[in-house]
């Protein structure tokens, strides 16, 4: 018997008791090709017994699987086919297990079935009844019969080369389908993780809406339709630009309408809400026009030109808006608002009218007990100086026990006093001196004197680089504030002499606010250094590197780049411990050598962190918080629970440009009800 492949053959053979061979009835083989399909179904599993008489209950089993068609040719099987005919059929098919009617036409199978005779091989899908006749007609040899008949049957065993390969196509299905599964579960897996992303990004807190899940509560792209408007004025403009090159002067024209319409359309908006409702015609008009323009104009190399050089005029705008951004910031910082201005003049003239008996400060003789608090403060706002004096006197335990020495200059020294006098700090001691007055401070002792009467520093500060733009010159605007000129922002140096019988004292800016009783910090012990401070450095910043010029072999050969910087604004200094080793000339060899500006910028904090280095004792962050003045994301609780809060940075509470969220813990030690701050419009 011979095999195809997708076609299962079978041998019938009948011995006719002589030897001359045997041959099949013509009705017999009708009977086959008419039936053999059928059979076929029951061989491949329609009935799972040896045959057919030993398994009508199998029959009954499978006959919900079998088509109505399948049932009707199974109640005439057994009296149309012998047993050993079935199960020569069974026999012949158990090899390709189980199939359905449905999956066997699936499939497709060709119904080829292989008689193997005597010479012959007769496939009845592709031979005419005369054929099969006519060869059934030839005799066989009963020998040859035999032997094609156990050769037939051999070709039906399976060899282990067979095995092996179903085998392994077994396992490659498995495989196949473990990896789909696989898959799948990585695939689901991969979108429940996004979802869980997605869920975590959901604003819970969006509120005066029907419902979060609506299209438009999705939208994050709220100036759409914005950008589109300005999209389509940028490519315009890049037309515009072609068609004057190419002389093409209506199309040009014709653009640079629906340029100005466009522009009219978008105004001043920022979301799309915003826009006018002429918008979407105006949009619609203009990509009309774009479309007809890209037909004239387009050209690849001119359009990307175009469009670099209008990039390329973009950046240089950003960056002249942002240094007139820097050169307005620098400005608002170093004036003075109209209000605190007026208060200053009006105390000035009511100071210089009293008599000079009533110019004098009560309790005198608390200016040198060594016993007592003392604050220095050195500044010429007189709002910020009565805010650092009442805040602290509001906060102290034994406000008796504290003194106040405050340092003004000439311009500000009667609104100080004039101030002061007509609202003591209640039980407090307090005493104003002017800085012109101290006769030792001059130039021939103090470098920085020394050094700003000369004729490069006179150049540097009002004459070099002097542009007549907002632009130009700003990126040294802050080292050219004045306060850098005033020496109220030297005098910390001075100390000692300032105060030479006290033995500590506590200096303070003028822009902190004192929220907690401050007498603990006579208390610490400084363990022989000079400087009690809280340090700023992090990570990386507010460094040493940050401040000085490691790249001078001075500043490279006495200082560690990575050690942590400190911070002004609230510093205990030990005044024995400052006389003992000699901090000022220590402060002036380095300020002696900086002539030229070569170790660090101009500033105070550069020239201290040289002179109190190795000097400088770390206190507890808690007491003295900075960042106010510059930074929006300090904690609430770290300010709430500051001894001090330092506006340090550009944004001082008393300016327009102050951040409001912080304004409030500097405005309530304010008497807003005074005649004179209401006179002068201070407002809240």
């Amino acid at each position: 018997m011979a095999i195809k492949r997708g076609v299962s053959s079978f041998g019938v053979h009948r011995n006719r008791g002589g030897g001359g061979g045997s041959r099949f009835p013509v009705f017999t083989l009708v009977l086959i090709l008419v039936l053999a399909p059928m059979v076929f179904f029951v061989g491949r599993g329609i009935y799972s017994a040896d045959s057919i008489d030993q398994n009508d209950s199998s029959i009954s089993n499978n006959k919900q699987d079998v088509d109505w068609r399948t049932k009707l040719a199974l109640q005439h099987i057994k009296s149309l086919l012998s047993k050993e005919v079935i199960d020569v059929i069974k026999a012949n098919t158990d090899d390709l297990g189980p199939l359905s009617l449905d999956s066997f036409r699936k499939q497709n199978f060709s119904a080829s079935w292989k008689f193997s005779g005597q010479e012959n091989v007769i496939d009845i899908s592709s031979s005419s009844s005369e054929q099969i006749v006519a060869t059934n007609k030839q005799e066989t040899p009963k020998g040859k019969q035999d032997s094609s008949l156990d050769d037939d049957h051999s070709q039906y065993m399976e060899t282990p080369t067979m095995l092996a390969r179903r085998k392994l196509r077994d396992k490659r299905r498995e495989t196949r389908a473990a990896g789909l599964m696989k898959q799948d579960e990585d695939v689901s897996i991969k979108l429940e993780n996004a979802a869980i992303e997605r869920s975590k990004s959901v604003d819970s807190a969006v509120l005066g809406k029907y419902s979060i899940w609506r299209k438009e509560a999705d939208n994050e792209n709220i100036d759409t339709t914005v950008r589109l408007i300005r999209d389509q004025i940028i490519m315009a403009r890049v037309y515009v630009s072609i068609a004057t090159m190419k002389n093409k002067t209506n199309m040009a024209h014709e653009l640079q309408i629906r340029i100005k319409e466009s522009q009219r359309a978008l105004g001043d908006a920022t979301t799309d809400i915003d826009l006018n409702q002429s918008a979407p015609e105006k949009i619609k008009a203009m990509g009309q026009l774009l479309s007809k323009a890209r037909d004239q104009l387009y050209d690849c190399k001119l359009v990307t030109g175009k469009l670099r050089a209008m990039l390329q005029s973009a950046d240089e705008q950003v960056r002249s808006l942002k240094k007139q951004s820097t050169f307005l910031s620098q400005l608002a910082a170093k004036t003075i608002p109209n209000g605190i201005h007026c208060l200053s003049m009006r105390l000035t003239i009511e100071y210089y009218l009293l008599s000079p008996e009533k110019r004098k400060f009560p309790r005198s003789e608390n200016l040198e007990n060594p016993s007592l608090y003392h604050y220095a403060l050195f500044s010429d706002n007189v709002l910020a100086a009565s805010v650092v004096v009442n805040s602290t006197i509001m906060n102290a335990k034994e406000p008796e026990k504290h003194v106040f020495h405050l340092v003004s200059d000439k311009l500000n020294f009667g609104a100080m006093n004039m101030w002061f006098l007509l609202n003591p700090p209640g039980k407090a001691t307090i005493h104003v001196e002017n800085v012109d007055e101290f006769k030792w401070l001059n130039s021939s002792y103090c470098p920085v004197l020394k050094q700003l009467e000369s004729a490069a520093m006179k150049e540097f500060y009002f004459k070099a680089d002097h542009h007549t733009t907002l632009s130009a010159g700003s990126s040294n605007l802050k080292y050219r504030n004045p306060k850098y000129l005033s020496m109220l922002n030297h005098l910390r140096f001075y100390l000692p002499q300032v105060y030479p019988k006290l033995n500590k004292i506590l200096f303070l800016d003028d822009d902190i606010v004192v929220q907690k009783d401050l007498t603990g910090l006579w208390k610490v012990d400084l363990h022989g250094k000079v400087n009690g401070a809280v340090e700023t450095c992090g990570e990386s910043f507010h460094r040493f590197d940050k401040y000085l010029n490691f790249s001078n072999p001075h500043i490279a050969r006495n200082f560690d780049p990575n050690a942590c910087g400190w911070a002004y604004g609230m510093n205990v200094f030990d005044l024995k411990q400052w006389k003992k080793r000699d901090i000022t000339g220590i402060y002036h060899r380095w300020q002696s050598m900086n002539e030229d500006r070569v170790l660090w910028k101009l500033g105070t904090l550069p020239p201290g962190l040289m002179t109190f280095y190795g000097l400088t004792h770390p206190l507890d962050k808690s007491w003295h918080v900075l960042g106010l003045g510059y930074n929006p994301s300090i904690d609430k609780i770290d300010i709430e629970n500051a001894a001090v809060v330092h506006y340090n940075g550009n944004m001082k509470p008393w300016l327009e440009l102050a951040m409001t969220r912080y304004r409030s813990y500097w405005v309530k030690y304010i008497k807003f009800d005074h005649p004179y701050i209401r006179g002068c419009k201070i407002s809240e």
